[in-house]
């Protein structure tokens, strides 16, 4: 009698099984709710793309131009080794020129010198002007300043150690003496990147 009780209990109608189908099934409400849910977690995602995107294009840029700056400096360690070079020929050339036997020795060493200016030429680097240029403390270091009243004040009247760019960066400044006002000598700032012009025959001495 038990088994046939408990048989009858689990028995349900069809009117029942539809009722506890349409209670098992979410509402359209229910289906809105969470479409809009999805919804909004979908514009989250958008949102997070598009600015990881905007980073990472960022980041691109910063990494492409940082590459391209230190392939056209990457020379600059090895150069400034080199410039002392074009310093002894430059002193070899002015001792020769004071010596009547000298004529073949200073246009041996004008030739070097022409042609190191013209290899390292291919790497940027050239001669800053100077004499007779307005002293600039960008470019130039003023080592001497010697009182001329036919002179302009802060020009540069002397050389003594040539000044040398890499592209527009200054490699090295300048030596130089500095024609001053008797009445006012100029006031000297600071070195710093600016621009430096190269002279036109960059194998004068």
């Amino acid at each position: 009698m038990e088994n046939n009780n408990k048989t009858t209990n689990l028995e349900q109608s069809p009117e029942e099984q539809a009722a506890v189908e349409e209670q098992a099934q979410p509402s359209a409400e229910d289906l809105n709710q969470k479409l809009l849910a999805k919804i909004e977690e979908l514009k989250v995602l958008e949102d997070k793309y598009l600015r990881l995107a905007a980073e990472f294009e960022n980041y691109k840029r910063i990494s492409q131009r940082e590459q391209r700056e230190a392939s056209r400096f990457a020379n600059e360690t090895l150069l400034k080794e080199l410039i002392p070079i074009l310093d002894n020929l430059e002193r070899a050339i002015r001792s020769a020129k004071d010596s009547p036997s000298g004529n073949g020795l200073m246009e041996g060493v004008q030739l070097t010198l022409k042609q190191f200016l013209e290899t390292i030429g291919k790497f940027g680097v050239r001669q800053v002007s100077s004499i007779g240029a307005p002293f600039d403390p960008a470019c130039h270091q003023a080592v001497v300043r010697i009182e001329r009243a036919d002179l302009a004040p802060n020009t540069v009247m002397e050389e003594y150690q040539r000044g040398y760019l890499l592209h527009d960066r200054l490699l090295r400044a300048a030596m130089v003496a500095v024609a001053v006002s008797p009445e006012e000598p100029p006031a000297e700032g600071p070195a710093g990147p600016q621009a430096c012009e190269a002279p036109a025959d960059s194998t004068d001495s």
